[in-house]
């Protein structure tokens, strides 16, 4: 139903002038992945180790299972890999099935007991470090069917993780598993209990979070040193599940909120910069940035408007297209009807890829919005988790744990699958690491490289 992952999904953070200003962060790999869909929240790597083909048997340097249930993407700087779950200790959460459906909505929480844990691997060798638990209780707040408990995605900056859980709680987490602050967060109502999922992001010192709901929505700047808020802007939304992104531009850095009423732009001290409505009814995706441009979608499968829009620097005010228009002085381009529900949009090189969730994949001119080629459909019918490219090939994980590998370019051109065995749901949107694919199923973390013995 929702993307959690992604949904999640996207954040800022210059890892790499950590790695060249000589920082004391553990810097063992030059390429860390600290937030969703990698440190510029786009899915995209150059590495040329990383690996074309896999399965359970061919390319896998090691597999460690996984309790609990949990949609948000693993994270990794140094040698180490974080994820975050939350498992039920008497019995197990209820079996989803793959696809989009209607009928998923649960009206009450669960009666058990969980745990809501951040865990920590050796990304060398998939070796368990620690297990810390963040909260421990009965569930305050039901959840979607397809969603967790732990959806949203955490961020580091190499020295501290920070893990929210949208209606549990915010926490900051050393390195070595220890609890710096907690922030205690109220019980929050969603559209049909479906839950939260919008993860936090980090820039400089401070770290940003929405919260859209049915209640009250807002977006908060907390100080990742104390834990204390510096401020709370009220927002006028209703729930969402998109995670904001920072933008630095070449005029300025601003916070980007998808919203279904509006999608809103602050500076780094809450004020309302501009803002632009004609969004679906439902949004999940993650913007990003590329040739100069901010990329923003809202794809609801039910919805007439389903936009991609394609924003320059330097707006202000109300910015919003007519009926008929599909630029102005600020919207570069936009596609109204072409954006995916679950999955975040893709641009590779100079094209933007779109995901469907039922199965399709389209490709745009990224600097234009131009059509490179209709929809084309895929093997499978079923994608949550967001598209990915790398050395000229475009990745599409399936929630059957299959990747389909497609050549980047104008041509639509189907090169291999890829498959896990699973027995429950893949929804995570895989990382990215130094050659490496760290790839989330409902049982197992994968990673997955070029294996020499094979």
């Amino acid at each position: 139903m929702l993307a959690f992952p992604k949904l999640l999904s996207s954040y800022f953070f210059a890892t790499l002038f950590l790695i060249c200003c000589g920082s004391s962060i553990d810097c063992t790999f030059a390429e860390d992945s600290p937030q969703f869909r990698g440190a510029d929240a786009r899915g995209v790597s150059d590495n040329p180790s990383l690996p074309v083909r896999w399965s359970e048997t061919e390319n896998i340097l090691w597999k460690q299972p996984i309790s609990g249930r949990g949609w948000s993407s693993p994270i990794t700087f140094g040698n180490h890999v974080y994820v975050t779950t939350v498992t039920q200790l008497d019995g197990k959460p209820e079996d989803a099935k793959p696809g989009l459906y209607f009928g998923g909505d649960r009206k009450k929480p669960e009666e058990s007991v969980h745990e809501w844990n951040l865990q920590c691997f050796q990304l060398s060798d998939g070796k368990p470090l620690w297990k810390k638990t963040l909260h421990k209780g009965k569930p305050a707040t039901p959840r979607h069917i397809k969603n967790s408990y732990a959806s949203e995605t955490p961020v580091t900056d190499g020295e501290h993780i920070y893990a929210l859980f949208g209606d549990v709680g915010l926490y900051c987490v050393s390195k070595s598993g220890e609890l710096v602050w907690s922030k205690e967060l109220p019980p929050c109502k969603t559209r049909y209990d479906w839950g939260t999922a919008a993860s936090p992001v980090l820039h400089g010192d401070r770290l940003y979070f929405v919260s859209d709901t049915e209640e009250q929505s807002y977006i908060a700047a907390i100080d990742k040193k104390s834990g204390e808020e510096i401020w709370r802007k009220n927002r006028a939304e209703g729930s969402n599940w998109a995670t904001p992104f920072i933008w630095q531009n070449k005029l300025r850095t601003e916070i980007i909120t998808p919203g279904t009423g509006k999608i809103r732009s602050y500076d780094l001290d809450g004020k309302l910069l501009y803002e632009f409505g004609g969004c679906s009814s439902i949004t999940i995706a993650t913007p990003y940035t590329a040739h100069d441009l901010l990329y923003v979608s809202s794809g609801y499968v039910l919805d007439k408007k389903k936009p991609i829009f394609a924003l320059k620097p330097g707006a202000k005010g109300n910015i919003s297209l007519s009926d008929k228009e599909t630029s102005n002085e600020f919207i570069a381009w936009c596609q109204k009807q072409e954006a995916p529900y679950n999955p975040s949009t893709l641009v590779y090189k100079d094209q933007l890829y779109v995901l469907q969730d039922r199965g399709f994949l389209t490709s745009f001119n990224a600097k234009t919005g131009e059509e490179i080629y209709g929809r084309k459909r895929l093997p499978s019918q079923a994608f949550t988790a967001s598209p990915w490219a790398a050395n000229d090939m475009i990745y599409c994980l399936n929630e059957f744990g299959e990747t389909y590998v497609f050549q980047a370019g104008k041509e639509f051109k189907l090169l291999h699958t890829n498959k896990l065995e699973t027995k429950g749901l893949s929804m995570s949107t895989p990382a990215m690491v130094d050659g490496r694919l760290l790839l989330r199923t409902a049982e197992n973390l994968y990673c997955i490289g070029k294996n020499v013995s094979n």
